[in-house]
């Protein structure tokens, strides 16, 4: 009873008191001036500055200082203008996947970012053009030398385009890198050719070496580089030998003499032994003029080329091949006549019709995938030479090489693209430049083989690259390489190369379907490069995609169908689902839909995916993608 009248008599007091601390030492806090002594105002000043101070200098670790450098006099050394700080190791810097952030990985990533934007502008300058077929008649000009002395720049100058890469780095070029030139209304063919070591004994340079022999051997005449500006090398001897053996005409292009005044230390270079020593600058273009004067001089003449006339497809064309595919026979502008003729009735040239009609003489595949999986082997199956430089070592092509296959009046043009890989796993400027140059041959293609490893299986950068191909509007055939590894056993039964039973086709099949869906539409092939089985396969393939590529159907077989579809099994939400009055098909190659709907709405990925298998499904147009476009007949737009 005393203790409650306490509490009333304290008032607030009793509640305040409970939440005091307790006994003992009191909290650290910033010391504070107010309601203190005006004696110890100032020092309670002092140390509120010291502690201010304290908070804004970074504490270091004592091994930190451990680490300092004390010169004997006490002073710490100041660290030079530009010095850049040794990384200090830390413990989970050795833990394998651990990944620990740092200001240098952020600065690297931003870094790397700039390189690569630096490379796509330069890859946005380079051409994907090849040599026509007709050019196949014209003289040929071999370029040749030793690593890194401007063969690229040269060959790049005289074609007037920048097809072949370019860079420091020496040995960039490989593969024979084939083009047109053309010098006071006459034309010839130019091949660049890679750097020539002939006393080196390693796989590349050995297999570069190869390559440029065969252009040297079909070359009418040959333009061997050298560098002006530093002394002639062994290499340089040494292939000067097998030119003037070889019997064929030489120009001896030095290359890099910029100015007037180093245009007169080309004729040191005459102790190579050729007559004909013309003094260039491929990359500021001086004395080019003078290089092919000598050169077409000695060319011989070529042959008159009758060109056909340009046909154009009518309505009755456009009606058959819609039925009966592309029309190889007689050209409408001939005149049949049963009265022998010296002049061969011309035949009906290839038509392809995309976005308008125009003429097409061949068919583009790109051979795309990953690095070592067997492209350029793949070429040289379908080709029957030894056209790419074959090694097991990941990214030995860099250029694109293409050759020409003619097949039952069909030109197959395979294009080998550098094997393409994240940015993460380029380091050198022609490995980024080569990865972005085959996207680049893959969009300007017609078909795309997505080559895949047997061995190794789908890996998530094939489902990249072929989303590549897709996403392009490029028909695509999945191929899986080297399945006689699958495939072959010894004598147990097993698998020769790493002891397991052998690969089902079916179950192997069904696996490549379930990790690549958005392919379904794409055939699928197991052939083995290197042995060339199941290489025939490829060509039917390619044949068959190609034509269903550029069907067309017409808007009254196309209503036709939409009477057919049941729209009540597409699973669409509601604010997505669209009325479809009537559709026609606006283009091909790839096949795209114009949809005039009731409403201007974004169409849903599962509406367009169920139209496109019902379009598949009584269509056809296997191996492509398809296109869908809306046109609303209102134009209020919803959603």
């Amino acid at each position: 009873m005393a203790q409650k009248d306490d509490r009333k008599r304290l008032g607030k007091k009793h509640r305040q008191a409970s939440t005091r601390p307790k006994k003992g030492r009191a909290p650290k806090s910033t010391p504070t001036t107010g309601g203190v002594d005006p004696r110890k105002r100032k020092i309670l000043s002092t140390k509120r500055a010291a502690v201010d101070r304290a908070s804004r200098v970074t504490k270091q670790s004592p091994e930190r200082e451990k680490r300092k450098a004390i010169r004997p006099d006490g002073a710490t050394p100041k660290k030079p203008a530009g010095a850049v700080r040794p990384k200090a190791e830390r413990p989970a810097d050795g833990i394998v996947g651990r990944q620990t952030p740092r200001s240098e990985n952020v600065a690297g990533r931003e870094r790397i970012e700039d390189d690569w934007r630096d490379i796509e502008l330069l890859a946005s300058q380079m051409v994907t053009e090849t040599e026509s077929a007709d050019a196949r008649e014209l003289p040929l000009i071999a370029i040749c030398g030793r690593p890194n002395v401007g063969k690229s720049t040269l060959f790049n100058r005289l074609t007037g385009s920048r097809r072949s890469i370019v860079g420091d780095e020496p040995g960039i070029t490989r593969d024979r890198i084939y083009g047109e030139i053309e010098w006071m209304n006459r034309a010839a063919r130019i091949v660049d050719t890679g750097g020539v070591v002939p006393d080196d004994e390693a796989l590349i340079p050995a297999e570069i070496f190869l390559q440029a022999k065969v252009g040297l051997e079909e070359a009418d005449a040959i333009v061997m580089v050298v560098d002006g500006r530093t002394e002639l090398a062994s290499p340089d001897l040494e292939l000067a030998r097998l030119l003037l053996r070889g019997g064929k005409p030489v120009f001896l292009a030095v290359n890099k003499m910029d100015t007037d005044a180093m245009q007169s230390q080309a004729e040191n270079f005459r102790r190579l032994g050729f007559r004909n020593v013309l003094p260039i600058s491929a990359e500021h273009g001086s004395g080019m003029g003078d290089l092919l004067d000598a050169v077409f001089e000695i060319l011989p003449e070529p042959a008159e080329i009758i060109e056909e006339p340009e046909v154009m497809l009518t309505e009755n064309d456009e009606a058959e091949e819609d039925e009966t595919g592309p029309d190889f026979s007689v050209s409408p502008a001939a005149t049949l006549s049963t009265e022998p003729s010296e002049v061969a009735t011309p035949k009906r040239p290839r038509m392809l019709r995309s976005h308008g009609e125009y003429e097409s003489r061949e068919t583009k595949i790109a051979i795309i995938g990953r690095p070592n999986v067997g492209k350029s082997t793949l070429l040289n199956a379908l080709t029957g030479t030894q056209r790419a430089i074959v090694s097991p070592i990941a990214g030995t092509t860099r250029d694109a090489v293409d050759e020409v296959v003619e097949r039952g009046g069909h030109a197959f043009r395979f294009v080998d693209t550098a094997g393409i890989r994240r940015k993460g796993k380029t380091k050198l400027m022609a490995e980024k430049l080569s990865v972005i140059m085959a996207r680049k041959h893959l969009e300007a293609a017609d078909v795309s083989l997505l080559i895949i490893d047997a061995a190794e299986g789908v890996a998530a950068l094939d489902a990249n690259i072929g989303g590549y191909a897709h996403e392009s509007g490029r028909s695509v055939i999945i191929v899986v390489n080297k399945w006689d590894l699958m495939t072959r056993t010894g004598k147990d039964g097993m698998r020769l190369f790493d002891g397991k039973p052998p690969a089902d086709q079916k179950l192997y099949e069904q696996d490549v379907r379930d990790k690549l869906k958005y392919l379904d539409y794409a055939p699928l092939l197991f052939i083995s490069a290197a042995d060339g089985k199941n290489i025939e396969s490829v060509f039917k393939k390619v044949e068959l995609v190609a034509r269903e590529r550029r069907k067309r159907v017409t808007t009254g077989q196309m209503n036709r169908f939409l009477e057919k579809v049941d729209f009540q099994k597409a699973s669409v939400p509601m604010n997505k689902r669209v009325r479809i009055y009537y559709m026609t098909q606006a283009a091909v190659a790839p096949p795209t839909f114009v949809l005039f709907t009731d409403k201007d709405v974004k169409m849903h990925f599962s509406f367009e995916r169920f139209l496109g298998n019902q379009i598949r499904e009584n269509f056809g147009f296997i191996g492509s993608p398809i296109w869908f476009k809306i046109k609303a007949r209102n134009k209020k737009k919803i959603g």
